[in-house]
């Protein structure tokens, strides 16, 4: 697919996007740490990257890095080849993103200090809330993988296996995509024999971040189309975009065909 929109505007979407994914796990994280038990949870690879962190007692930030790094060779075996363009862009997104987190992390715990959860209403709002972080989330993936600039490793392993094995379709390309977490999350378990940072939110998640994401390709700025989408190697990377426009062209003509 190649690019449509200029570099400046593409800059610019991806600003709001990655600001947007900031806020939203922010406001999962300060709402689960707000109700007590914390039956909330955070997003599913935030808990299991946690999770790792607390079985092989490394800092939160090395252990992204860790796991970035891990999906950012399994990116390249999917692919089939490696990209050096690809995977600095992978390491560049997570500079900004972690100091955006950082500022509304401190921004809702330092300066606007939201209270403890001790009534029902409230526990509810901050329920909603941890949902709406959720699809802040992923609207916030919607737009910087239809820019496609850089993209966080985690996101481009659902960016490849949306367009390359799934045709596009953003909810199985997702729960596809919450394989290698799972299996992080199995081996913090064997280590630890526990579990943290898991609860509603992380299900809220697991379900419905795919569709939200599906949905807000569609409703949120809808005049932004997947840029330079480049999932096989060079030979064959039209190949994504002919079997997209061919599924579509036969979805118009059996549409066609009942409406005769």
């Amino acid at each position: 697919m190649p690019r449509t929109i200029s570099m400046p505007v593409s800059i610019v979407y991806f600003i709001i996007s990655i600001i947007i994914n900031s806020l939203g796990n922010v406001l999962t994280l300060v709402t689960s740490a707000k109700v007590f038990p914390h039956f909330l949870g955070s997003a599913y690879w935030t808990a299991a990257e946690t999770n790792l962190s607390i079985a092989i007692h490394w800092d939160l930030f090395w252990t992204f890095v860790l796991v970035g790094i891990i999906i950012i060779i399994l990116n390249a075996i999917l692919i089939g080849k490696w990209d050096w363009g690809r995977a600095v862009g992978n390491l560049i997104f997570m500079i900004p993103f972690s100091w955006l987190v950082q500022v509304f992390y401190d921004l809702f715990t330092q300066i606007i200090r939201l209270p403890d959860a001790h009534t029902p209403l409230l526990i509810m709002v901050y329920v909603l809330v941890n949902f709406m972080g959720v699809a802040l989330i992923g609207i916030a993936i919607s737009i910087y993988q239809r820019v496609n600039l850089v993209l966080h490793p985690n996101d481009d392993l659902m960016q490849i296996l949306r367009f390359k094995y799934f045709k596009g379709n953003a909810t199985k390309a997702m729960w596809a995509s919450y394989i290698p977490p799972t299996i992080v999350e199995i081996i913090a378990f064997l280590i630890t024999h526990q579990i943290e940072y898991y609860g509603i939110g992380t299900i809220f998640a697991f379900l419905f971040q795919g569709s939200i994401t599906g949905v807000a390709d569609r409703l949120v700025f809808p005049r932004l189309k997947h840029q330079g989408i480049s999932t096989t190697p060079a030979k064959s990377e039209s190949m994504v975009a002919k079997d997209i426009d061919t599924d579509k062209q036969k979805a118009t003509k059996d549409r066609n065909g009942k409406r005769k």
